[in-house]
């Protein structure tokens, strides 16, 4: 194979490859030339142009710094992220173009679409996943997998997965650290993302979730399991880490499960309770959490840091902190705003639990009970009716929607759990907008209008705003 060749790395589509592997000296000099577009020549590695005919082959061929560049088209045959180890200096890629017409990946019976076992620094970029309304998976990291870590996800468009409950847009099923799931697309799949194992023993670790858009499961829309002790693998992080959770819109407003089968928007699970990850936290900030008719839209438990979020549920409660399969530990809500039609923020522990430091500060609510399970010092609190007194248009519709303060006061020095300052992104508003001093809510006092108005997009960063 030409890809072997000592001074250049290649390959094309099917159509000249008969010809550049008879002749190597034609090789060489069409690429001088310039003359094959789909001939990429790149120092030291690959890059593929596949099609649908072509790609599992060239898949399996993938070594650190290979590209795979996937035509637009439709891929029936699944893609199969087995045994792919890049390097931190030089993963391997995956992707549809950036503009334009995608690869679109049909799901298959028994078969979830993109099935990843034992694989480290992948990047899969730039798909679209269509389920079909079959029980599959979009993504899945396999419970038989020993392991996977150091996985990009970036702009899928996950559709068609609603099957069941428990039909999933990403899920992972083994032990997985240093994940980044960011700039999807989740619509109307059972669950959006259900990350780890429900007996505890698949942890995610040290995870970026980020400016994904997640609508109209029937589940959740995020749930990170609870994990028990950490199994020991090589690389994984034994030092404390953090899971962020950032900047992506969660909206259960239409088509959850009620009753039994009602779950949260999101829901984080406990950390273990000793050794390696019993000090991980969850970072929760800057995210747009709208609607859920039959539950509550953030529950929590473990470490965590809850701040510059905003909170719409004209239909239950909003923020649940309280016992699941662990406990709450370490807890700071502080810099939210929050409108709920049941309870605001709920603080909840077990009779026996240890005492852990837990701070409820500086948030913006008006809800039927603001506030249980702590003081109401230093928040902002009322019933809905008093809503439109201090927030812009609070019952607007989405894209009106203006949860900004008007004729707020900061309440004097906020005073909270020791360096929460240094929390990411806890000294930016909800629009990313810096400031010092005190304030209170998740936006800077005295502005008329966001950056971004409250929808169902995916939310921008600033400096695209």
């Amino acid at each position: 194979m030409f890809k072997q060749h000592p001074f250049l790395r290649l390959v094309t589509p099917n159509l000249f490859q008969p010809m550049l592997e008879l002749n190597p000296v034609l090789i060489k000099c069409v690429v001088l030339a310039g003359v094959l577009s789909h001939i990429i020549p790149v120092q030291g590695a690959a890059i593929y142009i596949a099609n649908p005919v072509n790609y599992l082959s060239l898949l399996r061929t993938l070594r650190p710094g290979d590209s795979l560049q996937l035509m637009p088209g439709e891929y029936r045959a699944g893609l199969p992220v087995h045994n792919l180890e890049g390097t931190s200096e030089a993963p391997i890629t995956i992707s549809g173009p950036d503009d334009g017409p995608r690869p679109v990946f049909v799901a298959r019976p028994k078969h979830n679409t993109v099935s990843i076992i034992n694989s480290s620094h992948v990047a899969v970029r730039n798909l679209d996943l269509d389920g079909q309304n079959r029980p599959v998976d979009g993504v899945k990291c396999e419970g038989h997998a020993d392991w996977a870590h150091h996985i990009i996800l970036e702009r899928l468009r996950i559709t068609g997965h609603g099957n069941n409950q428990q039909t999933v847009g990403i899920s992972t099923k083994c032990p997985a650290w240093k994940w980044v799931i960011r700039n999807n697309l989740i619509a109307s799949a059972g669950t959006g993302l259900y990350l780890g194992n429900s007996d505890g023993r698949a942890p995610f670790i040290a995870g970026v979730i980020e400016y994904n858009l997640i609508v109209d499961t029937r589940g959740y829309n995020l749930q990170i399991k609870h994990q028990e002790k950490r199994p020991e693998l090589p690389g994984m992080p034994e030092q404390p880490t953090a899971t962020i959770i950032r900047h992506n819109v969660f909206s259960k407003a239409n088509g959850g499960s009620a009753k039994e089968l009602a779950r949260p928007n999101v829901l984080v699970g406990d950390s273990p309770l000793t050794g390696p990850g019993s000090s991980d936290r969850y970072l929760v900030y800057g995210n747009f959490f709208y609607e859920n008719p039959h539950e509550a839209l953030f529950q929590g438990e473990g470490n965590i840091a809850l701040y510059n979020n905003l909170f719409v549920n004209r239909s239950g409660d909003a923020i649940r902190i309280q016992p699941h399969n662990g406990s709450p530990r370490e807890i700071s809500v502080f810099y939210n705003t929050v409108l709920s039609m049941g309870a605001g923020i709920t603080l909840a522990r077990r009779e026996h639990d240890p005492t852990y430091p837990q701070f409820v500060f500086a948030n913006i609510v008006f809800a039927q009970a603001p506030i249980r399970g702590a003081s109401f010092a230093k928040n902002l609190t009322g019933g809905l009716e008093d809503a439109e007194k201090y927030l812009s248009h609070p019952f607007g519709p989405l894209g009106e929607l203006n949860l900004t303060a008007t004729g707020v006061q900061a309440l004097g020095p906020a005073q909270g759990p020791a360096g929460f300052e240094t929390y990411p992104g806890a000294q930016q508003d909800f629009d990313g907008n810096s400031y010092s001093g005190a304030r209170i809510g998740a936006y800077m006092t005295g502005k008329s209008l966001p950056r971004w108005m409250p929808a169902l997009q995916i939310k921008p960063p600033p400096a695209a705003r």
